[in-house]
């Protein structure tokens, strides 16, 4: 061992502090029914963090530690995984599973994690005073149903009075988020609701297809996930349900849900909060710094899909967030505490996105302390089976904040009585 004056090199490295790291943990399933949706999403979140690690040294000098730990979309594995990795130093946590979401939301606020559901979990998170930890931005369940209901108010001139709409939705608690709020848009636009549930994991959807064959709704709105989507598109075929007058939720809209059905998927609809554009400058950087050196968590055949698009963009509002904390708090490394108030601060602009390399991948929105769900927009996109690609129909629609935010108030304040709760923003 050569020695530098008195100490040797062994000694100085024992001597210095540990390099602080990021720590970001990653609840993917590669696994079971649900598997086709979790492999891109965990895909493109964990390659933008490994693009930052390689392109910037990490944020703000740090580097980024991503920990991957497989649930299975099972929600006590779940929180198994939240439970071994939390004293890691996790920063946030996106479990991609609104049961494993409903079961960590006491569990993170008692710790002081924030939580990120983007566009999924506990709807009524939206409200800060209350979901101190917990963030759904750009957008959650009430506002997809209502951007729903918007577009197809703008495809009837604006009246939907008489007309019939059936939700086939997951039978747990992320299909049932839509019902309460679908139930008001409905009394206010006179249009009647079927709820028909499909049973975890959706293999089997003949007789709910037999009643909407039946029944004939004018349309049919869907909150579906893994195989239950490739299921419902081709039973939708099977009974000739026109695929234009049929709406899956942003779950229910990527390449592997439709490609099943061949060419009787075409014209099928679903909903996006981002946008979807294999050529953003940001992918390019992906491919010849991360997949092309060998260092994807895949093998680089999803860049640029909806869902990879989609984590890569939750990646990056988590980045965004960290570095807005060091800003913020005037330190690199930062706390979950200090995390939760990057995340209370961000603000996505169009400017922003374009210097991320992603121009318009989402709506303009910003975060405060009481409003954690950012602008709420969604857009409708079309599959063209013949392009083998989703096309936008629509840009961003904004849903109804008259009829969404009295609930967010009522299901929010009740969650805060239940749990003796006094509903103020985070120190």
């Amino acid at each position: 061992m050569k020695k530098l004056g008195t100490l040797t090199v062994a000694a100085l490295c024992a001597a210095a502090p540990a390099m602080a790291e990021l720590v970001i943990p990653d609840l993917s399933y590669r696994t079971g029914p649900y598997a086709a949706g979790g492999i891109p999403f965990s895909d493109g979140y964990q390659d933008y963090f490994t693009l930052l690690n390689e392109r910037d040294g990490g944020i703000g000098g740090e580097p980024i530690r991503v920990i991957e730990c497989e649930t299975g979309y099972n929600t006590e594995k779940g929180v198994e995984c939240y439970e071994s990795t939390k004293g890691e130093g996790a920063l946030v946590y996106q479990p991609l599973s609104t049961g494993i979401t409903y079961q960590l939301i006491p569990k993170a606020e008692a710790d002081g994690i924030p939580i990120h559901t983007m566009g999924y979990g506990r709807t009524s998170a939206v409200n800060g005073e209350v979901f101190n930890n917990v963030f759904n931005y750009p957008a959650n369940y009430w506002d997809a149903a209502s951007v729903a209901v918007n577009y197809l108010l703008e495809q009837n001139d604006g009246s939907l009075d008489g007309k019939t709409i059936a939700l086939v939705y997951h039978n747990s608690a992320y299909g049932k988020e839509p019902i309460r709020t679908l139930n008001a848009l409905g009394e206010k636009h006179g249009f009647e609701l079927t709820e028909i549930a499909v049973d975890h994991p959706g293999q089997e959807q003949k007789s709910q297809w037999l009643q909407i064959r039946r029944e004939r709704p004018d349309y049919v709105l869907m909150w579906g996930w893994g195989v239950m989507n490739q299921v419902a598109i081709q039973e939708a075929a099977n009974v000739r349900y026109p695929m234009d007058q049929f709406i899956g939720n942003w779950w229910a809209g990527a390449e592997h849900d439709v490609t099943p059905a061949g060419d009787a998927a075409d014209g099928y609809l679903s909903l996006n909060m981002n946008t979807i554009n294999p050529d953003y400058p940001v992918f390019e950087e992906i491919r010849a710094q991360v997949i092309e050196p060998g260092m994807g968590a895949g093998d680089g055949s999803n860049v640029g899909k909806v869902l990879y698009t989609r984590g890569m963009y939750a990646a990056m509002l988590a980045a965004e967030a960290i570095a807005k904390a060091q800003e913020i708090h005037g330190v690199t490394d930062i706390t979950p505490a200090q995390m939760r108030d990057g995340m209370a601060a961000l603000e996505m602009t169009e400017t922003r996105m374009k210097e991320l390399g992603a121009p318009n991948i989402g709506p303009v929105f910003a975060v405060s302390c009481q409003n954690h769900g950012g602008s709420g927009e969604g857009l409708v996109q079309r599959w063209n089976a013949s392009a083998g690609a989703f096309e936008p129909l629509t840009g961003f629609i904004t849903p109804d904040a008259s009829i969404i935010e009295p609930l967010v108030q009522e299901d929010s304040l009740a969650y805060a009585a239940e749990n003796n709760i006094t509903p103020a923003c985070a120190e």
